[in-house]
């Protein structure tokens, strides 16, 4: 882990060669995480593990990595590659085989982190837009849980708040978010007389 934060701190500093000691370091992990991540995606899918992984990396690299300043704030960018990686590719097999209709599921009992093969990652996106419009960092807890796979206390320490503060988060987005796919699916809820 200090090998990776040191190179981090050498591509900080403008060393290029750096960047081609990072992957092999962080490559297994991101595999991981990735395999895990398309394991639970629907049957069908296109993306492999190995074609995620240097999508999102070639696009942290080239995305400039001057920001990066430890292990974590590098797999909090990664989560959001991989994030954006599997939302176009969705985006795009909808409009190609689906005539862009999008399937909604609830996300009641829907532990995010675990995932589901009818989980539509677009509609996600579409609430996790929203709600980072009054919570991003409470966003940046759920890609790193979602889309990246991490424990909450690994997102504690990487976010840099207490484990009780992700643990409510969690909660919380969880709620949110089945809220706002619901509505969107079925319209606003009203009021029972």
């Amino acid at each position: 882990m200090n090998e990776v934060t040191r190179i981090i701190n050498a591509i900080s500093q403008g060393d290029k060669g750096a960047t081609d000691e990072l992957l092999p370091l962080v490559y297994e992990e991101l595999r991981r995480l990735a395999a895990q991540k398309l394991s639970q995606e629907p049957p069908g899918q296109t993306l492999q593990a190995t074609a995620l992984v240097h999508e999102a990396y070639i696009r942290l690299v080239e995305g400039g990595c001057d920001d990066w300043n430890s292990r974590g704030h590098f797999f909090k960018a990664a989560a959001e590659a991989m994030r954006r990686i599997l939302v176009e590719s969705a985006r795009t097999k909808g409009r190609l085989k689906r005539g862009g209709n999008r399937r909604r599921v609830s996300l009641d009992d829907f532990d995010l982190a675990i995932g589901s093969p009818q989980a539509d990652v677009v509609a996600l996106d579409e609430a996790l837009t929203k709600l980072a419009e009054d919570k991003p960092l409470m966003v940046k807890a759920v890609e790193l849980r979602y889309f990246a796979g991490l424990t909450l206390e690994q997102i504690a320490e990487i976010l840099g708040v207490s484990d009780r503060t992700v643990s409510s988060y969690w909660a919380y987005a969880k709620a949110w978010l089945y809220r706002k796919v619901t509505e969107d699916e079925l319209g606003p809820s009203r009021p029972t007389p």
